[in-house]
């Protein structure tokens, strides 16, 4: 990737994390791509990179009192369990295949926020 790229990749992903908690990775990924790493590298890259910006956004949120802390215990045990089983799954699955997955996803999330 070049100097100029990276941090534009860093700043937008930081910027949707703010705005959309977690839906950097959306845009990190196909920037990633766009700025020359594998398919899967893209995807491992995201979420390292989201981690931290997800750790900041939730400081402002849970400062904000707009996140549901009740429910946050059993959304994390799922949400580590459903992280497991994808990475472990991910090293099975055809670069081509996770690429696809991934832009149906997309398109249906999109598709969602345009018409919910």
């Amino acid at each position: 990737m070049n100097k100029f790229f990276m941090p534009l990749t860093g700043a937008v992903t930081g910027l949707l994390n703010g705005f959309f908690g977690s839906g950097g990775g959306a845009a990190a990924v196909p920037m990633l791509r766009h700025g020359g790493l594998e398919t899967k590298a893209a995807h491992a890259s995201a979420l390292a990179l989201t981690l931290p910006l997800s750790a900041v956004s939730a400081v402002f949120y849970l400062k904000n009192n707009t996140a549901a802390l009740s429910d946050l215990p059993l959304l994390a045990l799922c949400g580590l369990a459903g992280a497991v089983t994808g990475a472990l799954c991910m090293k099975r699955i055809p670069s081509a295949v996770l690429s696809y997955i991934f832009g149906v996803l997309l398109v249906i999330v999109g598709a969602r926020g345009l018409f919910a």
